[in-house]
């Protein structure tokens, strides 16, 4: 291997056995696409079972992490990693580990001092002793409506619920435990919907906010992935202030989690002017559709170049 040189093997880690395995291989094949327009040798691998094997007979010496979800974003494949002396991609396994799990991201920003709305964790077994109707009634009294019901581990909005009547919370819980032995119930804020792409390791910058507004009202799994579906406003239509706030918020919740190479916080900005966090994503989608590359490209930093500066953070991590 030439360290920092073009003659690096590179193989892009897509796929997997998540629920966001189709996302992943769009991310994947637009990152190797990338690499190639870049002069690297790159392979892709498909992780599965045998992912260890195909990672040894592809010889590669540096994992471009393309995974979504669990066995992806988790710490699971950064370890396997860590284990095979690979240098990969994006976050450590320990800040993988906690962006992954929203319930473990909201105890850190708290401890931090960083702004996210209140939440509760209702775990299935209790909920299943207790009856959905009378957990539903229980978390009614403490939390009030609106709410988001949230399985804490799902990425791409996937387990999630939007609450605005009392009826809809017991299948709101339904659904997040068919993902989840746990479910996050979050409160509610309208407000502008903002994301912040965090790009570096020890000096980690925040590029250009993007506003989000979805077709339909909510930046769901469909609004994310269907070209047409959601509009990404750059520079946002709120004042510079606010975005100067946001972009401060968001490198210091990217610090609190230990997060390197590159990581999207996404936010809410209550319409008196207070922002809140709502979760931090450590490898943001990469299709055509994704937040982070246009962030970037409002950075005057286009695909390819991105995708060269997230190997130079890889190798500089290590």
């Amino acid at each position: 291997m030439e360290v920092g040189t073009i003659a690096l093997k590179i193989g892009v880690l897509m796929g997997g056995r998540s629920s966001e395995r189709d996302v992943s291989l769009r991310t994947g094949a637009a990152i190797y696409n990338a690499l190639q327009a870049n002069g690297y040798s790159a392979v892709k691998i498909d992780v599965g079972f045998d992912v260890v094997e195909r990672i040894k007979s592809a010889g590669i010496d540096l994992a471009f992490l393309a995974l979504h979800g669990r066995y992806g974003e988790d710490g699971a494949i950064q370890g396997m990693l860590e284990m095979l002396d690979i240098p990969y991609t994006g976050s450590r396994v320990l800040a993988s580990a906690l962006a992954m799990d929203k319930i473990a991201t909201k105890k850190m920003l708290l401890f931090a001092g960083l702004p996210t709305p209140r939440f509760l964790t209702i775990s299935k077994l209790k909920a299943m002793a207790a009856g959905l109707e009378n957990i539903s009634e229980q978390v009614l009294q403490e939390m009030g409506l609106p709410l988001v019901i949230k399985a804490p581990t799902q990425g791409s909005t996937i387990g999630i619920s939007f609450v605005r009547q009392r009826d809809e919370l017991a299948e709101a819980f339904a659904l997040a435990f068919n993902y989840d032995p746990a479910a996050m119930v979050e409160q509610f804020i309208e407000g502008v919907e903002l994301t912040a792409s965090v790009l570096g390791n020890d000096d980690p910058v925040a590029l250009p906010l993007i506003e989000i507004v979805s077709a339909t009202g909510v930046y769901d799994y469909d609004a994310k992935y269907t070209a047409g579906m959601s509009e990404h406003i750059i520079p946002p239509r709120i004042s510079a202030e606010d975005q100067d706030k946001i972009k401060d918020l968001a490198i210091r919740a990217y610090k609190a989690i230990g997060c390197r190479g590159l990581a999207r916080v996404d936010f809410i900005l209550e319409q008196s002017g207070l922002p809140y966090i709502l979760e931090i994503n450590t490898i943001p989608g990469m299709t055509a559709t994704s937040l982070f590359p246009d962030a970037a490209r409002a950075a005057g930093i286009e695909f390819p170049d991105l995708i060269k500066q997230l190997v130079r953070l890889a190798l500089e991590k290590q």
